[in-house]
């Protein structure tokens, strides 16, 4: 499917999204032939640069973090399509020299805001004081709020300008090509959907983990934490890929209202429920591949005495039919033993164990995320010789072995849906609501209990208390099995 014309203006096109993510994503669309004879990119910021400055700056910056196809003569033809803009966005001129920018042609719009939340409004703004915002799309990131009031009034400063419609919230775990291809799978084949549900599924586990620190986002981490950056948002779209019912059709509206059902249903925690099924982690002194690294507390930029959770786990249920009783496990933690993101869907062992009796996890499905993206199921089978003894085998569902196309990034994936207009895969407002209503309690119950973390060492799995949530159901984390 070719792309439309179009013009994308990247706001914050300095700031580290840009450069690490946004950019190399686009030079891979580019280099598929993604760009039409007058689609471009303007990327707009404080600094004072003029476009050949600024290509000169994605030669020192951008380049290498280009993973992959790189190519010096494509690499030159795609910073011919980049240009730069300096922009304040709290300066409403600014807007004016936008729209003579973007009246030079009939592309299609797109406004990537990858900027802290608190300019939202005067980009919004200044965009409609210029018509900018009519026939056109805006994509912004996560997170959006703090807490459940913060997240309602930036909505309702993007949508007095914008129509729901027209914006694009970016969940870049939903672009993978895995949690795509999950839902291919449910709902192009007929023999799982009979055994995705609570008669035949034991547990759910969905981790997220990273051997990095807080790095240079000191500041913005110590006051978001693990809950409000990754639960909130990454955990729970997985956990509503994993657990919505066949949506009437892969219409974006179809699909969003699937997951929102999920959301609605996840049953609400109660103080008690929060202290028993909720750990709060932060990460101590450890190390992490061989270099020793400091405390949370310890870090460059972190408040002293900082109770900030570096490390959530929890045992969350859904009250449906489909899942009634079935434990989904989610965590996410910084400086574990190593970077991954994986879904694991344990299957109840056989009725009448006529084999023998089999170990836990047997039969289990893993969607790897990340590092590298790839489906195996587990099973057991036959070992040879002349006894019955079983064995562990898995059968790998990755797509990659019988399809020549490249698997796309996330973001190159969500980005290319923003320019075509697809929204299956962006979140919308009630689903995000939803999400902080769920979590609120959570956030709550620390506060007002004064829950402070539980410490762990850095390149561990996280506090022993992550390891009794799921023990005491009789279950293991999967990288225990």
């Amino acid at each position: 499917m070719s792309s439309p014309k179009f013009s994308l203006v990247m706001f914050g096109g300095t700031g580290d999204l840009a450069m690490r993510k946004l950019l190399p994503a686009l030079y891979q669309s580019y280099i598929d032939d993604g760009f039409q004879s007058t689609s471009r990119v303007i990327c707009a910021a404080r600094t004072v640069y003029t476009s050949e400055q600024y290509r000169e700056w994605m030669n020192e910056s951008v380049k290498k973090h280009v993973s992959e196809r790189l190519d010096d003569v494509k690499w030159s033809g795609f910073l011919q399509r980049i240009e730069y803009h300096p922009l304040n966005a709290t300066d409403a001129n600014c807007y004016v020299d936008l729209k003579n920018i973007l009246d030079q042609n009939d592309n299609e719009r797109v406004y990537y805001l990858a900027t802290s939340p608190s300019i939202f409004e005067p980009i919004c703004q200044g965009l409609a004081s210029q018509g900018l915002n009519k026939n056109s799309r805006i994509v912004v990131e996560k997170p959006l709020g703090h807490d459940l009031a913060s997240c309602q009034e930036i909505n309702d400063v993007i949508g007095s300008c914008f129509e729901e419609n027209q914006i694009y919230r970016i969940d870049h775990y939903l672009g993978k090509e895995s949690v795509q291809n999950l839902m291919a799978l449910r709902f192009g084949n007929s023999f799982f959907e009979p055994i995705w549900r609570r008669e035949r599924i034991d547990n759910v586990q969905i981790t997220i983990s990273e051997e990095l620190g807080v790095e240079k986002r000191a500041e913005f981490y110590d006051e978001t934490g693990a809950l409000r950056d990754m639960v909130q948002n990454h955990l729970l779209q997985l956990l509503c890929i994993v657990a919505m019912d066949p949506p009437a059709s892969m219409d974006a509206d179809a699909v969003r209202d699937a997951k929102l059902a999920v959301l609605r249903s996840l049953k609400p925690m109660s103080e008690t429920e929060v202290l028993n099924n909720v750990v709060r982690g932060q990460y101590n002194t450890g190390t992490v591949l061989g270099k020793d690294v400091p405390a949370y507390t310890g870090e460059e930029g972190v408040k002293n005495g900082s109770v900030t959770e570096t490390y959530v786990a929890l045992k969350a249920e859904i009250n449906n039919w489909r899942f009634a009783g079935v434990p989904f496990y989610l965590r996410t933690g910084k400086r574990m033993p190593k970077r991954m993101a994986e879904i694991v869907v344990q299957f109840k062992p056989v009725a009448y164990e006529l084999l023998g009796k089999m170990p836990q996890g047997s039969n289990r499905l893993v969607i790897q995320l990340q590092p590298e993206e790839s489906m195996r199921m587990y099973c057991l089978a036959k070992r040879p010789g002349n006894t019955m003894r079983l064995g562990p085998v898995h059968l790998d569902m990755d797509s990659d072995d019988f399809f020549t196309e490249r698997r796309m990034d996330g973001y190159e994936r969500l980005l290319l849906d923003a320019i075509h207009g697809n929204l299956s895969l962006f979140v919308r407002r009630d689903e995000q609501e939803a999400a902080w209503r769920w979590v609120e309690p959570i956030m709550n119950t620390w506060r007002d209990q004064n829950v402070t973390p539980k410490l762990y060492t850095a390149g561990t799995w996280g506090p022993p208390a992550a390891n009794a949530l799921v023990a005491r159901d009789g279950f293991n984390w999967h990288e225990e099995l």
